[in-house]
């Protein structure tokens, strides 16, 4: 049997703010989520995203020691087109979320933008540009 990708996990520090911002990027998260330890939602094609608190890591590894206002993974969500990046960016600073680069179009024919979530990971908004 070969492993297959199944999983993306994510230290948290703040469930409930963690959370609120991935639900503004439209994941069906659980009510009532925002107070528990351990999270998951499926997305499509059956990949899950997991959050959990940096106490529950501790649980099953003690010397587990988050990174200084710097996440380890990096999220890419894809947008219908070049105005949803930019709304959806300004939507999330407005909320109060860190923007790292504004909306551009990249040279490889997107329009990209990232921002923070509350734990320091980058989220990267991008759609093909027109043409």
């Amino acid at each position: 049997m070969t492993p297959t990708f199944n999983v993306v996990g994510l230290a948290v520090a703040d469930m409930a703010a963690s959370l609120a911002f991935y639900r503004r990027l439209g994941l069906d998260i659980p009510a009532g989520a925002d107070t528990e330890p351990h999270v998951e939602t499926e997305l499509d094609g059956g990949l899950r995203l997991a959050w959990d608190t940096h106490e529950v890591i501790r649980s099953f590894d003690p010397g587990f020691a988050p990174g200084a206002g710097s996440g380890r993974i990096s999220l890419a969500f894809r947008c219908a087109g070049p105005a949803e990046v930019d709304d959806t960016y300004g939507a999330l600073v407005a909320a109060g979320h860190t923007g790292h680069r504004e909306p551009w179009d990249a040279f490889w024919g997107q329009r990209y933008a990232v921002v923070r979530d509350p734990d320091g990971n980058s989220v990267d908004l991008y759609a093909p540009l027109p043409g």
